[in-house]
C-alpha cells in the first residue's frame, strides 16, 4: 500500500459531506430532467469547500463519476488530485472506482450504497448493478483511498430521485 495519507484535518466534516452530497443530488435531478440516468457527482478541492467540477450522468457507459474524473485528470496534477474529494450520489461502480483509483483522487463520499441502488432499480437492463463494493476495489490496490458512505442523512432525498425513474426507462 502506498502511504500518502493526509492529516485528518484535511478530511471533510460531516456538515461539508452533507452540503456537497446535497449539491450532487441537485446534479442528479438535473440529469434526470434532461432524460439521463439520475446520478450526480462533483469534485471538491483540498480546502474541502471549493467545487472544482460538477457532472451529471451522461449514459450507461459514461457515468457521472467517470466523466468528471477524466476531466479532472486533464486539468489537475496527480499530486493535487490526491488531496481532492469526489462526491457522488450513489456508490461508484467498479468502473468508476477504478477510474478514481487511476486518477489518484484520494477521498470519496457517496450517498447511497450500490445495494440500495439495486433495490431502487431492480434488475434493469440500463443499470445492471455490480455487487462489487468500491471499498473492495480500492482494497485491491496500492493506495489508501479514504471512503465515507453511505450517508444516512441524505439517503431518502437521493432515493426519491430514483423512484419511478427506472419504471419508465
Amino acid at each position: 500500500m502506498i502511504d500518502r495519507a493526509l492529516p485528518p484535518s484535511c478530511d471533510p466534516t460531516p456538515a461539508q459531506r452533507l452540503k456537497h452530497l446535497q449539491r450532487a443530488n441537485e446534479l442528479a435531478i438535473r440529469a434526470r430532467d434532461f432524460g439521463h440516468h439520475p446520478f450526480g457527482a462533483l469534485l471538491v478541492a483540498p480546502d474541502r469547500e471549493t467545487v472544482l467540477l460538477e457532472q451529471g450522468n451522461v449514459d450507461t457507459v459514461n457515468h457521472a463519476e467517470a466523466v468528471l474524473i477524466r476531466t479532472a485528470w486533464l486539468n489537475f496534477s496527480a499530486d493535487y488530485l490526491w488531496g481532492c474529494t469526489l462526491y457522488t450520489t450513489a456508490e461508484p461502480c467498479a468502473m468508476c472506482a477504478g477510474t478514481q483509483y487511476w486518477a489518484n483522487i484520494g477521498r470519496l463520499v457517496y450517498g447511497i450504497a450500490e445495494t440500495r441502488l439495486l433495490e431502487l432499480t431492480g434488475n434493469h437492463e440500463q443499470n445492471p448493478t455490480l455487487n462489487l463494493p468500491c471499498r473492495e476495489v480500492f482494497d485491491r490496490g496500492q493506495k489508501a483511498i479514504q471512503v465515507w458512505g453511505p450517508i444516512p442523512e441524505v439517503e431518502e432525498a437521493i432515493a426519491s430521485v430514483h423512484r419511478d425513474f427506472w419504471d419508465h426507462h
